[in-house]
């Protein structure tokens, strides 16, 4: 299973203030720990919202927002993509993340879909598009 585990903005990491050097150190040897598991497949902190923009789409119209955007609990600071056999064991590793924040912070886990997740609905034609598409996307990861 595939899961996506999001660590949540502060007023801090919106304001752009930079983790300390023992913050690096401690994540350096936790995002190690993850890859000695083999479950680390992706990870990166974002830029503040106020570098960011936001696309509304209403039917054919499209409204661009720039940043910031006001509901930091509502943002997201960075992320990892993890491959692990379970929910639980998401769980169980984000319980023994470094604190990703200084004070309060919230670490969210979400499945990610899969293409039997959509049944049906995901034909055989968009099944075999959607495979041609990962490949071409590993290619340029690749190079």
């Amino acid at each position: 299973m595939k899961v996506m585990v999001l660590v949540k903005a502060t007023q801090d990491s919106e304001a752009g203030v930079m983790p300390s050097e023992q913050l690096l150190t401690e994540m350096g040897n936790y995002n190690e720990a993850l890859v000695k598991a083999g479950i680390l497949l992706a990870a990166d902190g974002l830029h503040p919202s106020s570098k960011g923009a936001r696309i509304q789409f209403s039917g054919a119209n499209r409204t661009v927002t720039d940043g910031p955007f006001t509901e930091t609990k509502e943002l997201v600071a960075g992320f990892w993509i993890w491959q692990v056999k379970s929910m639980e064991e998401a769980i169980a590793w984000v319980k023994r993340c470094p604190n990703p924040m200084p004070g309060e912070s919230e670490i969210e886990i979400r499945p990610i879909f899969t293409a039997d997740d959509f049944g049906e609905t995901l034909t055989p034609e968009l099944r075999e598009q959607e495979e041609h598409l990962r490949a071409e996307a590993d290619k340029l990861k690749s190079s």
